[in-house]
């Protein structure tokens, strides 16, 4: 290929299940390269002495063949496609003459000018693969196949489908509130949807990059204040489900994660109307990391526990153990619990808690209006008050509190 090397290689999908694929040198170029062969169906055949711990483990697991030798002569017989990756120049070479001599496709990791296939950059989105070749500028390569999967992930770049967009229902956890944190899957549906049902506490700034025909819901459940009850969220789930709409619930933190999502994939499911649940990075564990916070650490806290606190412990309608609570070593961590947090940590003292056990109120976390309160179980009622804490706020309890590096968290 080298006389050639000024022309543009010709790209091409190699449709390989089932097929024979020869792969030499079980190392790390190996390492990358197979789980894209086992994933397209490949015959997979490895020859190589050695192999590292993940491609012994691939064929240990029976996703390839591994004979344990170097390259021998004949080796490429019948292959559709082969991989050159070994430390051996000569054996390199031999391989990649064979490969010429039976007109078997063949890249070269150690030579790409002696290949006759080059390997793009490759990435997918949502059943569309993105290969990307710059000839001999692989960095290049992999940013901008980078930069047009993420682009199709997140709705920036347009790729509208020729047939028939079937609709869809999801319930799509947005995380703490930095809209960074939404999962992927989650912007891309928020880019796909028609209406937008949106809590309060969703990631707000995505709801700016939604174009003008998208219609947006304000489910916003503000305490003690103005709010859209629970039936009528799902009423208008169904109905614009029903009327053939893409439908988005953006909910903050996790769907299920206090957040009554099981309450409206219900309602949707008695309607005859599935939904997808995208789950979502739950503030009970983001917040306090954006904090310094770590709920678990070694020597410190081998388990944590995560409660509602929106009912206070005497309240008839409480289903918390805080006796229970109170007796265990690890890390509380408390939602929906800034109003009621005096009883609470009220009933986890009489229930023998220390009150000298740290604390650690979070309020707005991940967001740009981010603040830390610590306190005492014994203080923290007072401190609350003093320094004027306001929901959405995450409570930490236990010795964790102080392990954070906080002054290294931004």
């Amino acid at each position: 290929m080298a006389e050639h090397a000024e022309h543009p290689a010709y790209p091409v999908g190699l449709r390989l299940s089932g097929r024979r694929v020869v792969v030499f040198g079980g190392g790390q170029v190996a390492q990358r390269r197979l789980p894209a062969l086992i994933a397209a169906g490949a015959d997979v055949t490895l020859i190589s002495p050695s192999a590292t711990p993940s491609v012994e483990a691939m064929a240990e697991a029976g996703e390839i063949t591994w004979v344990k030798r170097r390259y021998e002569d004949g080796d490429i017989a019948d292959a559709w496609y082969a991989l050159v990756a070994t430390s051996d120049p000569v054996a390199n070479a031999a391989a990649s003459a064979e490969a010429d001599r039976t007109k078997t496709w063949c890249v070269r990791a150690d030579d790409a000018e002696a290949a006759t296939a080059w390997t793009p950059a490759t990435g997918r989105s949502e059943g569309v693969t993105v290969a990307v070749l710059t000839g001999h500028d692989p960095r290049r390569s992999a940013a901008v196949r980078d930069a047009i999967v993420e682009g199709l992930r997140d709705g920036s770049i347009a790729a509208p489908q020729h047939r028939s967009r079937t609709p869809f229902v999801a319930l799509v956890g947005g995380g703490p509130g930095d809209p960074d944190l939404i999962t992927v899957r989650g912007r891309r549906l928020l880019a796909e949807a028609d209406v937008v049902i949106a809590d309060r506490l969703g990631p707000r700034d995505l709801l700016n990059e939604l174009p003008p025909h998208v219609e947006v819901i304000d489910a916003a459940k503000i305490p003690y204040g103005r709010f859209m009850a629970q039936e009528a969220i799902n009423n208008a789930l169904i109905e614009h489900a029903k009327a053939g709409r893409s439908v988005v619930r953006l909910k903050g933190g996790d769907p299920f994660v206090f957040g009554r999502g099981m309450e409206e994939a219900q309602a949707l499911a008695a309607e005859g109307i599935t939904c997808t649940v995208v789950p979502g990075i739950s503030s009970s564990i983001s917040v306090p990391g954006a904090a310094g916070i770590p709920v678990t650490h070694r020597g410190v806290a081998h388990e944590f526990t995560v409660v509602s606190g929106h009912v206070a412990p005497d309240d008839p309608r409480s289903l918390v153990d805080w006796a229970s609570l109170a007796k265990l070593t690890g890390t509380l961590v408390i939602l929906m619990g800034v109003d009621k947090i005096g009883k609470i940590a009220e009933a986890l003292i009489a229930h023998g808690k220390d009150p000298e056990t740290p604390l650690a109120l979070v309020q707005e976390g991940t967001t740009a209006t981010q603040r830390r309160v610590d306190a005492t179980l014994a203080t923290v009622a007072e401190t609350v008050k003093a320094q004027e804490v306001r929901p959405p706020a995450v409570i930490v309890i236990g010795d964790v509190v102080g392990e954070g590096p906080e002054k290294l968290v931004k």
